[in-house]
């Protein structure tokens, strides 16, 4: 009997990227594993800064079985984009939140990281990122926060996430949540570590993550990079050592 497929998730941003070398090995592992393992990238940015990406630092031929961007408000499988998707997002008003933010005096990433159901800002964390929680709070917009680094601060719809994508893709492909893997190096992972049936941190992952990722279900590499991702897949057996 054939045994059902593993679905990978990994970031990409200094999760995938930043050991070229590293990022070709595993391009080899996976086109090797086809029958076993179903890949997708899962970043925060749109989905044309991710493709600029995957042509410039991706090895030559590299394809994902799916794509999840803009902090999980955007999925495409094989190319398409999912309708069903980003239908439960409509009604998301982006405009309202925008400018609320905007007037606050934080300045909004370039345009090229905005989107319509995701907007995104540089407001420091603590006391700032409290007040334009509580400021939106009040408005009853439908309202997601997730803060990274010093001061990424990017707001989506309730219902999207990195975490809610992924396990939606799962369904999407027929694959159950207990083989699922996901892998990340930020803060802005840890959704996706918190549903994950198994969780890759890699060598590389800032603190914020490690400190608040679940124990039981997670996996420090000591490798970094794409590196810390063939570590991880081998450590869970998803891959032969």
């Amino acid at each position: 009997m054939t045994r059902e497929p593993y679905l990978v998730v990994s970031d990409i941003d200094d999760t995938l990227t930043g050991d070229a070398q590293a990022l070709c090995d595993l391009a080899d592992i996976l086109a090797a594993h086809r029958d076993t393992v179903r890949f997708a990238l899962n970043s925060s940015r749109p989905s044309a800064s991710v493709d600029k990406t995957i042509e410039t630092e991706f090895p030559p031929g590299f394809e994902a079985d799916a794509c999840i961007t803009a902090m999980g408000t955007e999925i495409r499988v094989d190319g398409a984009l999912i309708g069903d998707w980003e239908a439960r997002f409509s009604d998301w008003p982006r405009d309202e939140i925008f400018r609320i933010v905007e007037a606050e005096g934080h300045p909004p990433h370039a345009t090229e990281f905005q989107t319509r159901y995701k907007v995104s800002f540089a407001v420091p964390r603590g006391g700032p990122q409290d007040h334009v929680r509580e400021i939106l709070a009040k408005t009853g917009a439908d309202c997601r926060f997730i803060a990274s680094g010093a001061d990424d601060f990017d707001i989506i719809p309730s219902l999207a996430g990195k975490d809610n994508a992924a396990i939606f893709l799962a369904g999407f492909l027929g694959i159950s949540t207990e083989r699922l893997i996901v892998a990340g190096d930020s803060q802005n992972d840890l959704a996706m570590f918190q549903v994950a049936f198994r969780a890759i941190a890699v060598g590389n992952a800032r603190l914020e993550l490690l400190d608040a990722m679940p124990v039981n279900t997670s996996y420090r590499a000591t490798r970094n990079h794409a590196a810390g991702v063939i570590e991880g897949l081998r450590h869970f057996g998803v891959i032969s050592a």
